[in-house]
């Protein structure tokens, strides 16, 4: 007989000692084994048995030998483990199925994987790991409680699972053909479950039912015990100073304690410190503050109680920032590793006096000779961010946290363009399913249905750098699919693919004796090493139920790092870059205001300052350079769209840009409206000041072709447009219902001659709506290109209307189109910007560049009670406020819809209506009265002259007939402009009309 320890236990007795202090009183005198266990494999004539302790297990050989975990067994297994591991082979040996419940991290799937890879797995009878039982919904789980009773489930299809006992009894007087013909399966007695949760309450999730909870055996995987996880990470960073290294590892237990745990302060994530001494090893001068800070952002994402809590621990175990810590002030260089068999780039950071260079995975894509980008302008803090993402990338996925607009997306793509990556920008969003991250269903020409990878997974296949963007935004249980492939490289899928980290692959490979051809047939690949995640989020809000959305389990996932706003100098250096024409003056005064407003403590005005991003900055200035006769007041209205802000955000925003010397150019004169006309001429179109040659097209029934009377106001709302549209802008109108944005927008491209795509957003808009459209022919479903994606390929306008009517989460997936012109359609096809990437790949549709989207909005708020369009993608488009005509534009424009009808009554309807949208502005009446009303009585006043006014006013009022307040309150602004709807004998001021 030959024995072989396969891992040998070396815990410390001192840690064990302490553990039984503390759990003797609650485990009663027989509820600690005092035992030192090893793993060890005997060879016997009569088989190969697992022996962990004193509890053994017969072998058996598998059928599937590359569903066998491999490479999950360290060389020196903690005791804590060892003694999990013997508990779960107890379990095992009793036919039981066990749960193994305990804090975020990739610790409890660890232990499973290592029982599975030390017992070879089963026969047929595979263990099934069935991982984050506390997402699933109540009621859902229940369909597994006989099958984990009784080892019986009738399945949908027909088929019966039965137990191994009972199928074999049957079969004594039944032939395996008749069982067959019964559709009856015999369930093997060496099926197990493992199930992996964490524990509800205390954590997020649906507690467990209690007839499911009844049939698992538990057992609290809590983090290994301090002198296990010392000696883990001595091995990790062997050059770090001892006492570093406690200190480090004794502040992240203390976060994980009952105390820290009740002044609400999530557990520090214990998992990722091997990371971080693994960057201490490479950056000894490095300050464990900052360090810690990518762990656990305690500035983002704790109150002020819980920032000094934090900061308490730090300086008890001194750990605080000191004059001999440094960061990293920028990258040296970045330069291609040879001879490596995975892609490397060398690169050398400035920290300190001193340059360190380090290794890091690179991309597929040879590596830029320079390192500044063409569109990327160098700032110091961009600098130091791109130096301490470098030293991040080195060891773990990454997540950047930022305001909207400060630059996430434009820091990602010049990192990636540095280490000569692919980018793969996966835009997320607030239903997305586990199926839309990792597999669709999609059908076949033939009708069957067939499954699809992601883009995440081809991604992983390929080496690329994946953008998740808009982590804050998704549902933590389908981003929790992601946990594997981010702790371990691995991945299961829903048709039985199997992801493996590069070096399981490889063992796999060598002990199976299989060429990549081979595996690839039974569905096993390998995740390419170069493969990298970065998610971009928005800052999380401490205490609010909902956006707090960075918790426990996503801080395992990451290494955070902080994208602060620029200084006022690094943001005028990076406009003055982008936009060299600008007038220094006007660049002075804009950053004065923005500033202002967002270092000041009033939320108002903070709200205000999201509107005035980096990225609307650049907008403004590139503007302004092109059109300097401009104001800047005008310019910060618009961003801010302040016509629509309540009144208290309004004079704030006018006394800030008093403050800073900015004057208010909101009161035009009439003479400059009067100037506002439009004229086409030897094929060029004139709108005010502003020309643009008429366009071409080659579907010449899509242009639209309306009936528009013109008048000024309308006319420079067009001007102002199409100055934007010159720019290369994508338009955003926000208005009340019934200003004419659709006139105005038909009118727009009319005159200018472009083909339209129309699209209408709705309640239950989806993602897969607004790109694809179903259709069924002979009994098959057809997917046809949506107005989106025929814009798109054409090169046509698509005009998007309502859209503040869909959730935005659905809407925020244009962001990636107008931002980098990329986008992934439901049917796994991808709209690109750059022609060349298009070649020889036909799922690819390259942007047409004369494509442009014109986007309608009702404003937030009441009375439209749509979603707040403006706020969540608003400072991606260049925005509009269209507003009713004011009363001499209006009085113009209603004359040429009823010629006929005298003036004065059409002044009364004039000055009626205005009064009551003064009302609506003011809050006395919550409908604001539209032009759309009052050209629907000129109309009818036209066609039917003998009506008498206050009769055909009623069909716009009768709405408000029931509702007494009300009506009174229209009834007097009526009859104050001599209007004698619902008048009686006692209404004498109406005599002398």
């Amino acid at each position: 007989m030959q024995s072989r320890v396969l891992c040998g236990g070396t815990a410390a007795a001192v840690a064990a000692r302490r553990i039984r202090n503390i759990l003797g009183p609650v485990l009663g005198r027989g509820g600690w084994s005092r035992k030192q266990h090893e793993v060890k494999l005997i060879n016997t004539t009569a088989g190969d048995t697992v022996k962990i302790g004193d509890i053994s297990f017969k072998l058996k050989s598998p059928t599937n030998p590359e569903l066998v975990p491999f490479n999950y067994l360290s060389e020196a297994l903690p005791q804590t483990v060892a003694q999990h591991l013997r508990w779960i082979m107890q379990k095992d040996l009793l036919g039981q199925d066990v749960f193994l419940i305990g804090p975020p991290g990739p610790l409890r799937r660890s232990i499973a994987m290592q029982y599975l890879c030390a017992v070879r797995a089963a026969t047929h009878g595979r263990i099934l790991v069935l991982e984050g039982l506390e997402k699933a919904e109540r009621n859902v789980l229940p369909v597994l409680n006989n099958l984990l009773e009784n080892r019986e489930m009738q399945l949908e299809d027909g088929r019966f699972l039965m137990s191994a006992q009972r199928y074999d009894k049957l079969l004594q007087d039944h032939t395996k053909e008749e069982m067959d013909v019964w559709k009856i399966v015999r369930v093997s007695e060496d099926f197990r479950v493992i199930a992996l949760g964490l524990p509800v309450p205390r954590y997020t999730g649906n507690p467990l039912d209690p007839p499911l909870r009844s049939r698992f055996q538990a057992r609290d995987i809590y983090y290994l015990p301090f002198k296990d996880q010392l000696t883990l990470l001595y091995a990790a960073g062997p050059n770090v100073p001892a006492e570093r290294v406690s200190q480090l590892l004794s502040f992240g237990t203390t976060l994980c304690s009952q105390e820290s745990s009740n002044l609400g302060l999530p557990d520090f994530p214990v998992d990722s410190l091997p990371a971080a001494v693994h960057i201490l090893e490479a950056f000894p001068m490095l300050s464990s503050q900052q360090l810690l800070q990518r762990l656990y952002p305690y500035d983002m994402l704790l109150a002020k109680e819980g920032r000094t809590a934090v900061e308490d621990a730090l300086s008890r175990f001194e750990l605080l920032d000191s004059g001999k810590h440094h960061f990293p002030r920028g990258i040296i260089k970045v330069e291609e590793k040879d001879g490596s068999q995975t892609p490397q780039a060398a690169v050398t950071v400035q920290i300190a006096s001193k340059e360190v260079t380090f290794q890091v995975p690179a991309g597929t894509r040879p590596l830029r000779s320079h390192l500044g980008g063409l569109n990327f302008i160098r700032t110091p803090s961009h600098d130091r961010l791109l130096a301490e993402m470098m030293q991040s990338h080195m060891v773990k996925d990454m997540c950047l946290i930022g305001g909207k607009g400060c630059g996430k997306s434009v820091i990602a793509k010049e990192f990636s363009e540095m280490l000569g990556y692919n980018v793969e920008p996966i835009m997320l969003y607030q239903d997305m399913t586990a199926r839309d991250v990792l597999q669709q269903r999609y059908t076949l020409p033939n009708g069957d249905t067939a499954w699809r990878p992601s883009p995440l997974v081809t991604a992983a296949q390929e080496g690329k750098l994946v953008l998740l963007d808009g982590i804050h935004r998704v549902n933590l249980g389908t981003l929790s699919v992601l946990s594997r492939l981010i702790h371990d490289r691995e991945l299961t899928l829903y048709d039985g693919t199997r992801l493996l980290r590069v070096d399981r692959y490889e063992s796999l490979k060598e002990e199976l004796q299989l060429s990549d051809e081979e595996l690839q047939k039974r569905s096993i690949f390998p995740v390419h090493p170069s493969f990298r995640i970065i998610a971009l989020a928005e800052p999380p809000v401490a205490g609010s139920s909902t956006q707090q959305w960075l918790g426990p389990e996503l801080l395992t996932m990451f290494l955070f790092h902080n994208v602060k706003p620029l200084t006022v100098t690094e943001e005028t250096q990076v406009i003055r870059a982008m936009t060299p024409n600008v007038p220094k003056d006007a660049v002075e005064q804009l950053l004065h205001l923005t500033h202002k407003l967002r270092k000041t403590n009033d939320p108002t005005a903070q709200s205000l300052a999201s509107s005035l991003s980096t990225r609307q900055l650049l907008r403004i200035c590139r503007r302004l350079s092109q059109y300097p006769e401009e104001s800047i007041s005008h310019a910060v209205n618009k961003a801010c769209l302040s016509r629509f802000l309540p009144n208290l955000a309004r004079s704030a925003l006018q006394k800030n840009l008093l403050d800073s010397g900015i004057e208010d150019s909101s009161v035009v004169s009439n003479q400059e409206e009067k100037d506002t006309s439009c004229e086409i001429k030897d094929g060029t179109l004139k709108i005010g000041k502003v020309s643009v040659p008429v366009y071409n097209p080659d579907e010449k029934m899509k242009v639209p072709d309306i009936l528009f009377y013109e008048n000024a106001q309308h006319m420079m709302v067009m001007e102002d447009m199409l100055k934007d549209f010159l720019l290369g802008e994508h338009l955003l109108l926000v208005g009340n219902q019934g200003v004419g944005k659709n006139k105005i927008v038909d009118r727009f491209l009319q005159l200018m001659n472009r083909p339209r795509e129309y699209l209408q957003l709705h309640r239950d808009t989806t993602v897969q709506t607004l790109t694809l459209q179903p259709s069924v022919r002979d009994g098959i479903i057809i997917y046809e290109d949506s107005p989106l994606v025929k814009a798109v390929k054409m090169g046509h306008i698509l005009v998007i209307d309502e859209a503040d009517k869909a959730p935005t989460n659905v809407t925020c997936i244009l962001k990636t189109l107008v931002e980098s012109g990329e986008m992934i359609l439901a049917d796994g096809r991808r709209i690109v910007a750059d022609p060349a990437f298009a070649r020889g790949r036909p799922n690819a549709i390259v942007i047409h560049p004369d494509f442009r989207m014109l986007v309608l909005a009702n404003r937030p708020g009441f009375p439209f009670l749509g979603n707040d369009f403006f706020g969540a993608l608003g400072d991606i488009f260049s925005c509009h406020a269209v507003d009713n005509p004011k009363p001499q534009s209006e009085l113009a424009m209603l004359k040429q819809y009823g010629p006929d009808v005298p003036e004065p009554v059409l002044q009364k309807l004039v000055a009626a209506f205005g009064e009551l949208r003064a009302m609506a502005d003011q809050g006395t009446i919550t409908y604001p009265y539209s032009t759309r009303e009052v050209v629907n009585i000129v109309r009818h006043l036209q066609t039917f002259p003998d009506e008498g006014l206050a009769n055909v006013v009623r069909n716009v009022f009768d709405f408000d007939s029931y509702n007494k307040e009300m009506r009174e309150i229209l009834t007097g602004a009526l009859h104050k402009h001599g209007i004698p709807i619902g008048a009686k004998p006692t209404s004498v001021h109406l005599a002398k009309e």
